[in-house]
């Protein structure tokens, strides 16, 4: 069993950073491929970002190439997402999850072994 609690979101303008993070609780949570997600308002559940525990190897949506960076920090069992040049459309709930499966896996909800209860960013233009 893996508990994940969010924090860090809030409201920034366009342009401005923000830095999430999200501490698990649990056994063996540095063998669980971790990723972040995102909801904004009427639309799906999307893939944000993964990092798989056995390789470190960091995925992004291309939407956020280049904006978003991932790490983790097995020590203290937390993950970040480090938001940069933040636009209006990345204003949704942000989610943490953990996979036991694949890092292709983990890039589809279906792959997400446990959720977080997400963290809002509101970016405003």
């Amino acid at each position: 069993q893996v508990q994940l609690v969010e924090s860090g979101g809030g409201l920034v303008q366009a342009g401005g950073s923000l830095r999430l993070s999200c501490a698990a609780s649990g056994r063996d949570f540095s063998r669980y491929s971790m990723a972040w997600f995102r909801q904004a308002p009427g639309k799906e559940r999307e893939f944000v970002a993964s990092k798989s525990w056995r390789s470190g190897s960091t995925y992004y949506t291309d939407s956020v190439k280049g904006r978003f960076t991932f790490s983790r920090d097995n020590g203290k069992n937390t993950v970040y997402l480090q938001m940069n040049s933040l636009k209006p459309e990345d204003t949704a709930v942000y989610y943490c999850a953990a996979g036991s499966g694949s890092i292709a896996a983990i890039q589809q909800t279906y792959g997400v072994d446990y959720w977080g209860k997400g963290t809002l960013v509101t970016v405003s233009s």
